[in-house]
C-alpha cells in the first residue's frame, strides 16, 4: 500500500512539473495543481490559502465551499504557518482551535510556504473525509508540491 502511494505521488509530481513548466501565472498554476492533486489522490478538499493583509485568504481550490479568511495562528492552517512546519492532523476534532469550514472534514494536512527572505506566502491545505488519512509520506510529497508553487508567489 505504502509503495503504491509513493508511486502515485511520483507520477503526480512528474505530471505537475510538466504541467507548470515555463508558467509564471500563480493563480493558474495553483488552480491546475489543485485540480491535479485532487483528481489523482481523491481528497475531499485541496487548496491554497494565501497570506494577504495579515491573514490567510482563500485561493484556488477543489472541493466544497471553504472559509474565506483565517486569522494568523488560527486553525490548522494558521498554526502551520505560525509554527513554520507541516502539520498532519489525524482527527481534526481533536486539534485545539480547529476551524470547521466543513463538518465532513475529518483529517487534514497543511504545508506552510515561505519566500526565501522568510516572509509568509500561504499554505497548501488538504482535507480528507476520513480519519487518519495523512502520514509522513503525504507530508513529504505535499512539501514537494508546495515547493513547486511557492516560487510563483
Amino acid at each position: 500500500m505504502e509503495t503504491n502511494k509513493k508511486a502515485k505521488y511520483e507520477e503526480l509530481l512528474q505530471g505537475l512539473r510538466a504541467l507548470i513548466a515555463g508558467e509564471d501565472e500563480a493563480v493558474s498554476v495553483m488552480a491546475n495543481v489543485c485540480a491535479a492533486v485532487h483528481e489523482a489522490m481523491g481528497f475531499f478538499w485541496t487548496g491554497f490559502y494565501l497570506w494577504r493583509k495579515d491573514e490567510l485568504r482563500l485561493g484556488p481550490f477543489q472541493g466544497s465551499v471553504a472559509c474565506m479568511h483565517i486569522a494568523a495562528g488560527r486553525g490548522v492552517c494558521g498554526a502551520a504557518l505560525e509554527r513554520r512546519e507541516t502539520l498532519v492532523v489525524p482527527d481534526v476534532e481533536r486539534f485545539p482551535g480547529h476551524i470547521a469550514c466543513s463538518s465532513l472534514s475529518r483529517s487534514e494536512i497543511v504545508v506552510p510556504m515561505y519566500a526565501p527572505d522568510g516572509r509568509p506566502l500561504g499554505v497548501l491545505d488538504v482535507d480528507s473525509d476520513r480519519l487518519n488519512t495523512f502520514d509522513a509520506t503525504d507530508a513529504h510529497y505535499h512539501g514537494l508540491i508546495a515547493e513547486l508553487v511557492a516560487p510563483l508567489l
